[in-house]
């Protein structure tokens, strides 16, 4: 008896352990919180761990030269939150938009990118709360989709990324570090930046774009008074934009903080300073040009095929993979 009762508390010591383990593992899925540096110059911080600071749980870098984590939101042209921006003078501010509208964040005669807005209305202010779900890239001649799936409920080692390359949806396998390259212009890469919901999509000598998909938590609907309801985590992009040769006259949200005679139009000194101009930075699609701030040069990219695309209405299903588009 005694030999049996000893075989049942080792059998649930152990079952106890597998649960620690297990709840463990979840944990680490849902709320991931940690970055590696990933420039091999820097021998001592290369591919080394580091725990993510608490103001950005979802998603750091690594400052490779100090070897230290820092929050994606806290780096000039950064897009984040209720979106919250870093212009490329280093100033913060928040442009809100509205929900299901699409805006100009950046009109070069070369590129343009756009992003497209989801939210919820709250009653008591005169405003919606808003996050970037998508963003569409033109340049050259090619049409770049970058957007975060619908979702209910959270799971961090579910994809729920979409990605498209001149109407064509990219799969990338779910594993860090895993690379695509166009084919027909090697200089476009797209590499994961963690197994899921992360990419940075690189363009040789003209921009990197990294991009992360993340929720809004309850905690920060409670916080925030976000009204959450539980059929909708309102998935969005956390993102940060690299530009390497931008004109002067550059415009867009962002785009104009990086201007040669830029000065912020926001107040500094304000809790939260905030951009107006919805009307100009306004778009009728997300591959669309017809801000009233827009750069691009008719004839460098292929407008017709550009205004093609742009009736297409590109997502996914609650739970589904890849990326749909429908007229």
């Amino acid at each position: 008896m005694a030999s049996m009762g000893r075989k049942l508390v080792g059998l649930v010591v152990c079952g106890l352990l597998v649960m620690v383990m297990v709840q463990g593992a979840v944990a680490r899925q849902q709320y991931p919180k940690q970055s590696k540096c990933m420039e091999k110059q820097y021998k001592q911080c290369y591919n080394v761990w580091h725990t993510c600071p608490k103001a950005c749980p979802y998603a750091c870098d690594v400052d490779c030269d100090v070897c230290k984590p820092i929050c994606k939101c806290d780096k000039p042209g950064a897009v984040c939150q209720d979106p919250r921006f870093i212009g490329g003078d280093g100033v913060t501010f928040y442009f809100h938009g509205r929900k299901d509208r699409d805006f100009c964040l950046l009109s070069d005669s070369n590129l343009h990118i756009n992003a497209h807005f989801i939210g919820k209305r709250n009653p008591a202010m005169n405003r919606d709360f808003t996050w970037v779900q998508s963003i569409g890239v033109l340049f050259d001649d090619h049409r770049l989709f970058i957007g975060a799936q619908k979702t209910a409920t959270w799971d961090a080692s579910v994809d729920r990324l979409s990605i498209a390359f001149d109407g064509e949806p990219i799969f990338l396998p779910a594993s860090e570090g895993t690379k695509w390259q166009s084919a027909a212009t090697p200089s476009v890469t797209i590499a994961r930046s963690r197994d899921t919901n992360g990419v940075v999509v690189e363009v040789d000598g003209r921009f990197k774009i990294m991009a992360t998909v993340v929720p809004i938590t309850d905690e920060e609907s409670r916080v925030h008074g976000y009204g959450m309801n539980g059929e909708d985590c309102l998935a969005h992009l956390e993102l940060g934009f690299k530009f390497y040769s931008l004109a002067d006259d550059v415009h867009g949200v962002l785009g104009q903080t990086y201007g040669k005679d830029y000065t912020s139009r926001v107040k500094i000194a304000s809790d939260m300073p905030i951009m107006g101009g919805e009307r100009e930075f306004a778009s009728s699609g997300l591959f669309t040009t017809d801000c009233s701030v827009a750069r691009l040069i008719r004839g460098r990219v292929d407008i017709k095929a550009a205004s093609e695309f742009a009736p297409l209405e590109c997502g996914s299903g609650m739970n589904g993979n890849g990326i749909v588009c429908k007229k």
